[in-house]
């Protein structure tokens, strides 16, 4: 996957999922802040799979305890 799809797909996750705090990484975005990080997770890999984005979720046990996970491109994971 090249560089413009990859900002490409992130940008229309992005567009669909609003998330009120992110920071952008090398491989993907954190999104910071999540009250109910289940829920949230989920809805994320709905969105993925709705818009069929080279996308993934990655999360941790650190990153919950923060109220947070990734979204990562597919061959970043």
């Amino acid at each position: 996957m090249n560089k413009m799809t990859q900002t490409a797909d992130m940008d229309k996750f992005i567009e669909k999922f609003e998330p009120s705090k992110f920071k952008r990484l090398a491989r993907g975005i954190e999104v910071r802040g999540i009250k109910d990080l289940n829920k949230s997770i989920v809805y994320a890999n709905e969105v993925i799979q709705k818009l069929k984005l080279k996308l993934s979720v990655a999360h941790s046990a650190e990153m919950a305890m923060y109220g947070s996970f990734e979204v990562v491109y597919q061959n970043a994971v």
